[in-house]
């Protein structure tokens, strides 16, 4: 009896090692390092979905043995959503580890100096990172800005101006709540103590200066330029002269179709700096550093004007009749040219 029962467990035994190493086989790697797939894996996919997809994609040898080793190790329930990229020379054990890490896909993108919301929007969308309209409502959502804390003097109701322009790492499938709270966050790091009391010197609220940084970031694009318009605004602004920047007026048309009229110069919005005296309510863009800086340290000088040489650089004067004779020299001559 004793031999029977011996003779039947070494069965069971050799079953079990039998099995295991007919699991094991099946998680070897399949063998093929070239072959590169990116699986998009959405939300609230169970690990028998992935390991279908897996197989289907000749990434791994069974679907069944995968799913083995999801619930031996205890993972089968941590499967993070995103777009992932495989290889068929990957043990399954690193491809598990992969998706339960969520270590998915990271795409670069570069936010350029002086872009607004709105642009910032488009780019997103164009590289499917963020759905236009979602990212755009964000922004205005008085409930999300809030728990942004800003720290900034005045109630921010949209977050142009504090998406700070710089290179970053985002993932697909990502709310778009979390990429914006990413670029204030870069935002907020780059803003001092030292800043926020240099602002307070000159009089600017926070807000009042990342506006001021944002009107300078619009009109020029040389770094050389920058602390000369910023003052020439601050001169502006202390003997309220209206800044009658071409930028602001712009942001506050709808359908801008890169020619300002006349016309357009009278339109009653607070963004017609034109019309209204001292700063629009808000960013009219989302300047970079070194406009943020021009802002809070402007060029002593006596000018009170500018105009462009069509060239990207600016004519500065100090008086209207020296404005006059540079705009008749560059405007009005490149308005013959091009007539």
């Amino acid at each position: 009896m004793v031999k029977k029962v011996l003779l039947v467990i070494s069965g069971v035994l050799i079953l079990v090692a039998g099995c295991g190493f007919a699991v094991l086989g099946q998680l070897q790697p399949v063998g093929n390092a070239s072959q590169v797939v990116v699986l998009d894996i959405v939300e609230g996919s169970s690990l028998s979905d992935v390991a279908e997809r897996l197989h289907r994609q000749e990434l791994i040898k069974s679907d069944w043995a995968f799913v083995w080793l999801g619930r031996l190790s205890g993972s089968d329930r941590k499967v993070i959503p995103g777009e992932y990229e495989f290889h068929g020379g990957m043990d399954p054990s690193l491809i598990l580890e992969k998706i339960i890490r969520g270590e998915v896909i990271q795409y670069a993108v570069t936010i350029p100096e002086g872009f607004s919301v709105s642009r910032i929007a488009d780019l997103l969308h164009e590289k499917r990172l963020a759905d236009r309209e979602e990212f755009l409502q964000c922004t205005r959502d008085p409930v999300f800005i809030e728990t942004l804390s800003l720290s900034v003097d005045n109630r921010v109701d949209n977050l142009e101006g504090y998406l700070f322009p710089d290179t970053y790492q985002f993932a697909r499938h990502v709310a778009p709540d979390r990429l914006i709270a990413t670029m204030v966050a870069r935002f907020k790091q780059t803003v001092t103590e030292e800043d926020r009391r240099r602002a307070a010197e000159l009089g600017l609220s926070m807000h009042q200066a990342v506006t001021l940084a944002s009107v300078i970031e619009k009109e020029t694009a040389k770094p050389d330029e920058r602390t000369l318009i910023s003052g020439v605004f601050h001169n502006r602004l202390r003997k309220n002269i209206p800044l009658q920047s071409d930028p602001t007026v712009i942001y506050a048309l709808n359908g801008f179709d890169g020619n300002l009229r006349k016309k357009d110069l009278s339109i009653d919005s607070p963004y017609n700096t034109y019309r209204v005296v001292g700063l629009p309510p808000g960013p009219i863009a989302n300047p970079g550093s070194a406009a943020f800086r021009a802002a809070l340290y402007p060029e002593p000088s006596q000018y009170l004007y500018f105009v462009s040489r069509n060239d990207g650089s600016h004519e500065f004067s100090a008086t209207l009749a020296e404005h006059n004779r540079a705009v008749r020299k560059y405007q009005l001559r490149e308005r013959r040219r091009t007539s």
